[in-house]
């Protein structure tokens, strides 16, 4: 079977290659560094040829409100408008848990409306909403940091490990298509500064971790469930404190061999 990853380069979509690879599929990544740009349609067409599934795991160049709009209507218009014409079966999407609870954030705006699009479009889909990722862990203490200071609202967070999510797109790309979506989280809920501080400890960062009911994530507020699932959920099978061994560990070794 074959199928293209759209963002095939990327955290999730390198990794999906390998997985799709494995199995005898003929796993084809498409990103603007191979030649396919989905905001301008250039390559398209090549690529779809004899795909029976598209796999869009791609993600805007800026996060500025405008352009992740922008980037999220056009790139899908585009694709399910190639899709339809290449005779595509099944368009999977990865999106986020409780991105429509999060109305003040542009970012989770755009990916409302791209889910908006796949729905009402001509091919049958699929949408695998996922918490974030534990990868992405870091980057959010470092724009919760204010003169060394790390300020999160004292919420609820269930990260997921990266290679769960692979798990869970690859399975859903190569089954038939849901026409709907499912949800998936880590194994483990953490009030949101339990979990930095789980992150910043393990890498030897000195920064202070407060509470802050009206910090803000990623330009929005939060309320108690507002980033992990609300019923039905499919859980990952890696732990974060596992993972977080294993991702401090590689570091030392790394920075030793450097």
């Amino acid at each position: 079977m074959k199928i293209v990853v759209i963002g095939g380069s990327g955290l999730i979509g390198s990794k999906l290659i390998v997985k799709l690879s494995a199995l005898g599929n003929e796993a084809v990544a498409a990103a603007p560094n191979t030649g396919v740009n989905t905001l301008t349609g250039e390559g398209l067409a090549e690529v779809l040829k004899g795909a029976q599934v598209v796999v869009d795991v791609s993600n805007s160049p800026s996060f500025a409100d405008d352009a992740v709009m922008n980037f999220f209507q056009t790139s899908t218009r585009n694709l399910l408008s190639y899709e339809a014409a290449a005779g595509v079966g099944h368009h999977v999407a990865l999106s986020i848990v409780g991105a429509a609870r999060l109305p003040d954030s542009g970012y989770m705006r755009a990916k409302i409306a791209q889910c908006k699009l796949i729905k009402e479009g001509p091919i049958p889909y699929s949408i695998v909403h996922s918490t974030q990722f534990f990868e992405f862990v870091k980057r959010i203490a470092d724009e919760a940091t204010t003169e060394n200071v790390v300020r999160l609202p004292p919420v609820w967070f269930q990260p997921i490990a990266s290679d769960d999510v692979v798990n869970a797109v690859l399975k859903v790309a190569t089954s038939a298509p849901l026409n709907g979506f499912i949800e998936i989280a880590g194994p483990d809920k953490f009030r949101f500064g339990e979990l930095i501080r789980q992150q910043l400890s393990a890498f030897n960062d000195p920064r202070e971790v407060i509470a802050d009911p009206h910090a803000r994530y990623f330009g929005t507020e939060l309320s108690e469930d507002s980033l992990v699932p609300i019923g039905e959920v499919q859980l990952g099978e890696t732990r974060f404190e596992d993972w977080l061994i294993r991702s401090a560990a590689a570091t030392k070794t790394a920075s030793q061999g450097a």
